[in-house]
């Protein structure tokens, strides 16, 4: 299994439609064998899902996410945890452990406003930066 986080010095990235990097962790018998950074090269919002399906992820652990990004992973086949907030590493391992807290239903809207790592929050309440 391949689960990837978006990812940001250590923590989960709250905005999945502009990471910039995602950490990729390969995971066998319930434990992570390899864990690998890589950058999106530039690629936002909808081309994201593309990236991590090219990469074979199967699952997603994020923060907040919008709708549309929600379906392409769907379409992709990959799972979506959202509304997860702290370190990459330790949400990772709570994942493994069963004992993630999620919220299924995650979706940030009004996302027609400009991000730029001003410290703005979408309204669902998610920290931009």
């Amino acid at each position: 299994m391949r689960i990837a986080v978006p990812y940001e010095n250590g923590q989960i990235f709250q905005h999945f439609g502009q990471s910039e990097r995602f950490k990729v962790y390969d995971v066998e018998e319930h434990r992570v064998v390899t864990a690998t950074t890589i950058n999106t090269n530039g690629s936002k919002h909808g081309a994201l899902p593309d990236v991590l399906k090219k990469i074979q992820v199967n699952e997603l652990i994020c923060g907040g996410i919008g709708g549309g990004a929600k379906k392409a992973l769907a379409e992709a086949g990959i799972k979506l945890m959202g509304g997860v907030t702290g370190e990459a590493d330790q949400a990772v391992q709570a994942y493994l452990n069963g004992t993630l807290v999620f919220d299924p239903q995650v979706e940030c809207k009004d996302h027609g406003h400009e991000h730029g790592g001003s410290g703005s929050v979408c309204d669902c309440g998610h920290s931009e930066k």
